[in-house]
Parts: C-alpha cells; sequence; structure tokens
C-alpha cells in the first residue's frame, strides 16, 4: 500500500491510498478518514459505496463526513467504482453509465469484462482485508452506505452479509436494477444473458427471496431525475413491508441526484449508523 495524499482534518487524516489489486487485476486507489483516537484504540468503519462515474474523489471532496466521522469516532473508508488502467475494457462507445466507473459492485463473468472487473471481491474481501491489517480498524463493528449505483452495492452487500454489518444505508439507490436500463445493460454485459443469476445483485430480488436484516434507512430526493426510470424506491418498499424489513426511506422534498443532496443528509446517516455501532460490544 502507498500513501498518495493526506491532510489534517477535524482532528484526523484524511487519506489517499493506492495498491495492486489482485481480484481487479490494476492498481485502485480509496480514501479513507481516521479521526483522532486514544492510542492502541480500535475504531468503528463505515464502508461507502460511490455512484456511477464516480471514483473515491466525489465524497472525500463533497460528502462532508468528516466532523460527523470526528465527533463519533468513526473511520470512513471509500473506495473506487470500478478498475480502471491501461488495458482495462470500457464501453466501446464511450458511453458514461457504463465500463470504466460504473463496475456495478459485481464480479464479471463474462469477457471481456471478467479478468477485470471483480469489484464485488474487492469490496467484500480484499480490501476489508488490507483495511484491517494497515488501520486501526475493529472489524467486529461494521456499518455500510453508498449512492446511486453505489447505494446499490451497499443494500447488496449488506443483504449478503447480514452478520458482518451492523447497519445498512443509502442514497438514492437503484434498488431494483434488473428491471431499470442502467441495471439492465451493466449485468447483461457483466453477467450475462440469464437474468436468474442477476438476482443475488439485486435488492429487491434478495429480500424477495429470502435475504433479511432488521432494519433499512434510504434517503431519496423527490426533485432526483433518476427517480421514476433509475432507482425505483416503490418496489424496495413494498419488498420490506413484504419481508418484515423495518425500512425508513425518506422522500427529501426537492433535493436531487448530486452530492448537494448527499452532503445534506450525510450526518444524519453517520448518526444513525453510530446509534447501532454502539450497540456491539
Amino acid at each position: 500500500m502507498k500513501q498518495l495524499d493526506a491532510w489534517t482534518s477535524h482532528g484526523g487524516v484524511q487519506g489517499v491510498y493506492e495498491h495492486a489489486s489482485s481480484a481487479t487485476n490494476t492498481d485502485m486507489v480509496f480514501s479513507v478518514f481516521v479521526p483522532e483516537h486514544e492510542e492502541g484504540a480500535r475504531l468503528p468503519v463505515l464502508w461507502y459505496l460511490s455512484g456511477l462515474t464516480c471514483t473515491h474523489a466525489n465524497v472525500t471532496e463533497k460528502g462532508e463526513f468528516r466532523a460527523a466521522c470526528a465527533e463519533h469516532g468513526i473511520i470512513f473508508v471509500a473506495p473506487d467504482t470500478s478498475p480502471r488502467g491501461e488495458g482495462v475494457p470500457d464501453d466501446s462507445a464511450g458511453a458514461w453509465d457504463f465500463g470504466l466507473g460504473a463496475g456495478f459492485y459485481v464480479d464479471a463473468t463474462e469477457p471481456p469484462y471478467d479478468r477485470h472487473y471483480k469489484m464485488w471481491s474487492y469490496v467484500t474481501e480484499e480490501l476489508p482485508a488490507l483495511i484491517a491489517k494497515q488501520f486501526p480498524v475493529d472489524m467486529e463493528r461494521q456499518s455500510i452506505t453508498g449512492h446511486s449505483m453505489g447505494g446499490h452495492g451497499a443494500l447488496t452487500v449488506g443483504l449478503r452479509y447480514p452478520e458482518r454489518f451492523a447497519s445498512i444505508s443509502a442514497f438514492s439507490p437503484i434498488c431494483h436494477p434488473s428491471i431499470v436500463p442502467w441495471g439492465e445493460k451493466a449485468f447483461t454485459a457483466y453477467l450475462g444473458g440469464h437474468r436468474e443469476t442477476w438476482r443475488a445483485h439485486d435488492t429487491v430480488a434478495l429480500i424477495e427471496d429470502g435475504a433479511h436484516v432488521p432494519e433499512l434507512l434510504v434517503d431519496v430526493g423527490t426533485d432526483d431525475n433518476f427517480l421514476e426510470d433509475q432507482l425505483k424506491p416503490e418496489a424496495l418498499a413494498e419488498a420490506c413491508a413484504n419481508a418484515g424489513i423495518d425500512l425508513t426511506l425518506r422522500l427529501q422534498p426537492g433535493y436531487d441526484h448530486s452530492y448537494y443532496f448527499i452532503s445534506s443528509f450525510m450526518a444524519d446517516h453517520v448518526r444513525w449508523h453510530n446509534e447501532r455501532l454502539k450497540g456491539i460490544a
């Protein structure tokens, strides 16, 4: 692991790091905020998965999470959204919603994407192992959140590893990717045309198939221009109601899909996760 940059912020350290990933067969960059803490202390961690076109930098620079994380003593980790580098296949037409910046947090099985696009393994196995080794993290106290494509990632990772995470939240998540254009495009290219295989990476389908957690927190802006065609929070609400999952779905009036929205409610999410992390001895 190599440190690319670091800054003092809210008494802690905001760093950016790079390492060679065996999951993606590329170098990967991620950011970590470590709040001020006593020597030898182990801190809870909040994972943040970013959305389409983003890198670690978007939330690091615009997410406004550090004050809340410093207040509650929570480490904040933000990985990249996809592999990058020479030789990594992209969308041949240069579309912004697929390829580089759009890994969708799955392990691709279809060529040419199957060599590098292993973001599921990266965020669930390789990066957590690296973070546990290099930072003062208490891996018994983890929570996860994310935005848009990363909200999809956070919900699916959390639902498939319910024993790992104390809490799961999302901003503007793609709730039912199997039935919306973004998800259909990505899943077809990464996972192939057999829709049954997509269900393991679809929040609504996972819940329908029996995945269960006690509660979820989801915020969506009412002025989000992707709300109707891509996000489908109403499908998530129906699935949670049928499964007995306590979903707090907050439709925030006047907010859109941007980091102006995310940063407005980030501290709420950090506090919400903190309350649940505190319950773990």
